[in-house]
C-alpha cells in the first residue's frame, strides 16, 4: 500500500479492472441517456442507451478473460466486477424500463424487487467465489442467472423501442390493480429476478 500518495490505488489497477471501469461507465452513460430521454423524448437516446449495456456486456465479458490471460485477478478486481454489475445490468434496466413507460407504482415494485435481486445475487457469488478460492478451488457454476443477463430485457425494450411501443403504446397495455397501475411486460423483470437468486438452477461457468 502507498497511503501516502493520492493515485497509488489506480497505479494498483490490473488491465482487467480498466475493463471493469468502462463497464461501470457505459452503465452511468446509459442511465444519462435515458434522463435525456424522460426530458426530451428524443428516441435516439433511450436506443443510445440500449446500446451502452451491450458495450458493458462486451466490456463484462473481456474483463475476465482479460484477467485470466494475464493471471492477475483480485479482490480488488472481484469487488469491482460486482458494483460495475450493479450499475449496468442492476439499475440501468430498471431505470431504463421506467424510462420507455414502465412507470406505475406496481411496476416501480418489481422494479426494485429486480435490483434487489440482482444485488443479492452478486453478493452470494462473490461469498463462493471466495470461500472456493481459500480451497484452492474455483467457482465452476453460477447459481441462479448471472445479473448479465438482464441484457436480454434491454434487448427486448431496444426492439419495443424501435417499433414505437413506448409510453401508451407499451406491449401488453395497462393493468389497473387497485388504485395503481401495472404494466405486463414489467413482469419479465420480475421473473428475471427471481431466476438470479434461484438456489436450484446452475448453469456452468464458462
Amino acid at each position: 500500500m502507498h497511503s501516502g500518495k493520492h493515485f497509488s490505488m489506480i497505479r494498483d489497477f490490473h488491465l482487467a479492472d480498466w475493463f471493469t471501469l468502462g463497464n461501470a461507465s457505459c452503465g452511468v452513460g446509459a442511465l444519462f441517456a435515458v434522463m435525456h430521454y424522460v426530458q426530451h423524448q428524443n428516441m435516439q437516446t433511450l436506443l443510445l442507451a440500449c446500446g451502452l449495456i451491450l458495450l458493458a456486456f462486451v466490456f463484462d465479458v473481456f474483463d475476465g478473460r482479460v484477467a485470466r490471460w494475464r493471471q492477475q485477478t483480485s479482490l480488488l478486481g472481484r469487488e469491482l466486477d460486482s458494483l460495475a454489475d450493479v450499475i449496468s445490468f442492476g439499475v440501468a434496466p430498471a431505470i431504463i424500463a421506467y424510462g420507455i413507460g414502465m412507470d406505475g407504482f406496481w411496476d416501480h415494485v418489481i422494479l426494485i424487487y429486480f435490483v434487489a435481486c440482482g444485488v443479492s445475487r452478486l453478493a452470494r457469488y462473490n461469498i463462493s467465489a471466495e470461500t472456493l478460492s481459500q480451497g484452492g478451488a474455483k467457482v465452476r457454476y453460477f447459481e441462479g442467472t448471472p445479473i448479465p443477463s438482464s441484457l436480454l430485457l434491454v434487448i427486448v425494450i431496444a426492439l419495443a423501442a424501435w417499433n414505437g411501443a413506448v409510453g401508451d403504446q407499451l406491449w401488453f397495455g395497462v393493468i389497473p390493480i387497485g388504485p395503481w397501475q401495472l404494466h405486463p411486460l414489467v413482469l419479465m423483470f420480475a421473473a428475471s429476478g427471481s431466476l438470479m437468486i434461484s438456489r436450484t438452477l446452475h448453469i456452468p461457468k464458462l
